[in-house]
């Protein structure tokens, strides 16, 4: 290749490809290399084209040294992996960067690589990243409200080494479908259990984080034997007190999440570095690349529904009686570890005395200086508690005897 033209590395690599997850896609890629040069990938319906030049409004920005580019572009280097290390950044449909770091990831049978996939689950067309030895024991990551699996890219990075590894965007989220059902957690719990029939051969570790803790915990209440462990990363469980509004609560309809809604993005931005105890842990990079997914996102009215119908349910979660979480909650059977931020002011760490009460047996740890998303304030402390907490389960034979 030329020392400055990806041209023809790029056609090189997009020679009749095709991928079904863009079937109905159209939209465009650029490829910028600080002002060096621009190129474009062109996407038709499943088709990719790669052009030089840049179009007036991209629907994804992909900003790099040439050689970083090359090396992502070539398959030598994971566009993950980049992003993460800061030497990428993503601007505009992240969920579309990671298709098409799927398709210049080459092999299927590369261990190190992410790849996207879809599936349908309970009727629902489920996005999803996958990675790791798919022969490996599966460990299942789940996001939380109003975010995709990219939030769960630290982990995905740091497991799939040796677990196969599978991250699907919640109904609704990120490149889900959206439905028109209830968003409760019951019905969250059934999706994610047959996202487990469809994808695993063996009973899962389900990892989630706040409202993908909340459905792993159900799916693990629902159908203990199809979960082999549990990490719930600060989940969303029950209010016990503070339920004053319910009443009015139940009868705010999600349709009103229907009306055009301008969330500015500076609000967007100001809630989302408040889960962080500090801030400044993550570059601005990221934070933008999350604002422009979540905006993307919340802006399709179907999506919208999804988003505001589960945040109703999170507040409307019974806490008592028959059916109420934390009177069903001693009835889990699969080991768990609990991991609470001391700063988490969505869920605070008090939860954790609840929890001790009710599952004296599960494994709770408080993080320091922690906020609301681990598994990206502390990826490294969070992957380590994550793998010690695997590796003393029994193995699935063993747990059928």
């Amino acid at each position: 290749m030329p020392d400055n033209d990806l041209l023809p590395l790029l056609r090189e690599r997009l020679l009749g490809t095709y991928s079904p997850l863009l079937a109905d896609t159209t939209a465009s890629l650029l490829f910028t290399a600080g002002g060096m040069a621009n190129w474009t990938i062109e996407i038709d319906r499943g088709r990719a084209l790669a052009k030089r030049g840049g179009p007036a409004n991209p629907t994804t920005t992909v900003r790099a040294p040439l050689r970083v580019l090359d090396d992502v572009v070539s398959g030598e280097r994971s566009g993950i992996e980049a992003f993460l290390a800061g030497d990428l950044t993503v601007r505009g449909n992240l969920a579309l960067a990671l298709q098409l770091d799927g398709l210049f990831s080459g092999d299927s049978s590369d261990h190190t690589r992410t790849f996207t996939r879809a599936t349908s689950a309970a009727g629902i067309e489920t996005f999803y990243l996958e990675a790791g030895p798919v022969d490996a024991a599966p460990v299942v990551l789940v996001h939380g409200l109003g975010a995709t699996n990219a939030s769960m890219l630290p982990l995905i990075a740091a497991l799939s080494k040796d677990f196969h590894v599978l991250a699907p965007d919640l109904p609704g989220h990120g490149g889900t479908q959206a439905m028109g059902d209830a968003h409760r957690a019951e019905f969250l719990g059934g999706w994610l259990l047959a996202f487990l029939e469809q994808t695993c051969t063996e009973p899962a570790v389900l990892v989630g984080n706040s409202l993908g803790g909340r459905s792993a915990l159900e799916a693990a209440l629902i159908s203990p034997a199809a979960v082999r462990g549990l990490v719930l990363l600060c989940p969303a469980v029950a209010f016990r007190k503070l339920r004053q509004f319910v009443p009015l609560v139940r009868l705010v309809r999600n349709e009103i999440a229907a009306l055009p809604i301008k969330l500015p993005r500076s609000v967007a931005m100001r809630f989302l570095r408040g889960l962080f105890a500090d801030p400044t842990r993550l570059a601005d990079a990221w934070y933008d690349a999350a604002i422009d997914e979540f905006m993307r996102v919340f802006n399709i009215r179907a999506n919208r529904l999804a988003i505001f119908s589960a945040l109703r349910h999170v507040y409307l979660d019974e806490p008592f009686g028959e059916s109420g979480f934390w009177d069903r909650l001693p009835t889990l059977q699969p080991p768990a570890l609990f991991l609470w931020g001391d700063h988490d002011n969505l869920v605070p760490a008090g939860f954790g005395r609840f929890v001790a009460e009710a599952l004296p047996q599960a494994e709770s740890v408080v993080i320091e200086s922690c906020g609301h998303v681990p598994q990206f304030e502390h990826p490294e402390l969070t992957a380590r508690l994550t793998r010690d907490f695997i590796a003393a389960l029994p193995t699935v034979a063993a747990a059928k005897l």
